[in-house]
């Protein structure tokens, strides 16, 4: 995927070249605000898991999301190519936090960071 991207004039850096396999969200997320780098994942549970998205808020990361399943690598890599200019767009609008679903056909629709409330 960060061959397709780079290719289509986006800079990448891969998460593997900077923490350690299966390294926790709660330890990177904030490594990632600190350097204002964009998330592209697969996640789609990030923002439901009160600790992940409570390290997002708070790191102020600006997080895409491919929503599609069942998509081959290539075909991941093409949907965030064809949505990296909307991406970008929204990345140069706003400092973050933000999270964005990513459709199959390259769409990207900002998705609301409210956290549950707790019952007493």
């Amino acid at each position: 995927m960060g061959t397709a991207l780079t290719g289509a004039g986006a800079q990448v850096v891969l998460a593997r070249s900077h923490f350690p396999q299966g390294a926790r969200d709660v330890d990177w997320l904030p490594a990632v605000g600190a350097k204002k780098w964009v998330v592209l994942t697969k996640d789609r549970h990030i923002r439901r898991r009160e600790l992940e998205l409570d390290a997002l808020v708070h790191a102020r990361v600006r997080a895409f999301v491919l929503i599609a399943g069942d998509l081959t690598g290539p075909e991941q890599a093409e949907v965030f190519v064809k949505a990296l200019p909307k991406m970008t767009r929204i990345c140069h609008a706003t400092r973050g936090p933000l999270i964005g679903a990513v459709s199959a056909g390259g769409g990207v629709v900002l998705l609301s960071l409210k956290r549950r409330s707790h019952r007493r």
